[in-house]
């Protein structure tokens, strides 16, 4: 276990009037506890569902494919309903969210901004409104989001009380939290996950950068100024567990590491894990050529958020640092 359970969600067949101290031994008492998962192919959702399966749950895996196991439930979220036999779902413990097509997959061109919007609004709103509608549903729905909500901010600190910022990125992520309505009026406790940069050894945002800096080619992007928000493979997932155990952590809560950096400081910590220079910058007007608005809201945008929802709901991060981060990560 990555963490001693300390308020477990409800799990199956507790009335939802009974006392959650009643549904936590309940919990510690029957087993398998069952969660639903979507996007459990990814980086994310593969360590994700290693570590719930771990700890005693069963995991019931959304995909758009037919099924390959019993662990699985085709969706489609574009349909209605989303899911034919929604059964399957019924007295769930929790679901967790986490597809979504990648923000730096393609150019943000208008057919990719749509692709996008629907592979996060729609696809929330759908689960959302598929577990609402359920006899028995889950008592929470931890859905993913991003520190993108924030926009570009400059050296300002965000936390979760910290508004909106402007930009499609922020636009999407503030649809993308307004889409779990449905499931917060049915009496669904929601979690909004506001990842940072998530550094691990699978396919992800390091994977990219990596080939450039071991030949000694990588460099800062823009003037390096801006702030980056990061978390480990490693604590990204305790965390998210964490929050499924802490019913004080409803609404959003920011899955960052305490100790932002700026990109020019991530380049150089880099640099020193591969024993690799690092001198050659990306400047902004090349990535803007290159990678169109992308480049402005995901590149060179600062967001320097801090984890406090977690850090004052008691959770210790394995990798506070960077250094430790990428050490883990490159191991």
């Amino acid at each position: 276990m990555v963490l001693k359970p300390t308020a477990p969600s409800k799990p199956d067949g507790v009335p939802r009037g009974q006392s959650r101290i009643h549904a936590v031994h309940m919990v510690m008492s029957e087993a398998p506890v069952r969660v639903v998962l979507s996007g459990a192919s990814g980086m994310l959702g593969t360590a994700l569902r290693s570590a719930l399966e771990a700890r005693g749950r069963s995991v019931l895996q959304l995909v758009r494919s037919a099924p390959a196991s019993p662990g699985q439930l085709t969706w489609n979220p574009a349909a209605k309903p989303a899911i034919g036999d929604s059964r399957a779902l019924e007295g769930c413990a929790a679901a967790i969210h986490l597809s979504g097509a990648s923000l730096a997959g393609r150019r943000w061109n208008a057919a990719y901004q749509r692709e996008m919007t629907a592979s996060r609004v729609d696809s929330t709103r759908a689960l959302a409104t598929t577990l609402a509608g359920l006899r028995r549903p889950p008592q929470t729905l931890l859905a993913a989001s991003a520190v993108g909500i924030y926009g570009d901010r400059g050296n300002e600190m965000l936390d979760e009380r910290s508004g909106p910022g402007t930009g499609f990125l922020a636009d999407l992520c503030c649809q993308w939290e307004a889409a779990t309505q449905p499931a917060a009026d049915a009496g669904i406790q929601v979690v909004h996950l506001r990842f940072g940069v998530v550094l691990g050894p699978g396919p992800g945002a390091l994977v990219k950068m990596l080939p450039l800096f071991r030949l000694g080619l990588g460099g800062r992007l823009g003037s390096g100024g801006q702030w980056m928000s990061w978390i480990s493979l490693t604590d990204a997932i305790s965390s998210v567990l964490f929050a499924l155990e802490t019913p004080a952590l409803a609404g959003p809560v920011n899955l960052t590491a305490p100790h932002p950096v700026t990109n020019a400081a991530f380049t150089q910590a880099l640099a020193e894990q591969l024993q690799r220079p690092a001198f050659l910058p990306a400047p902004a007007f090349a990535l803007r050529l290159a990678l169109g608005p992308m480049a402005d809201e995901v590149l060179l945008a600062s967001a320097r958020a801090f984890p406090v929802r977690l850090l004052t709901a008691g959770f210790r991060f394995a990798h506070p640092t960077v250094t430790e981060a990428l050490a883990a990560a490159l191991a």
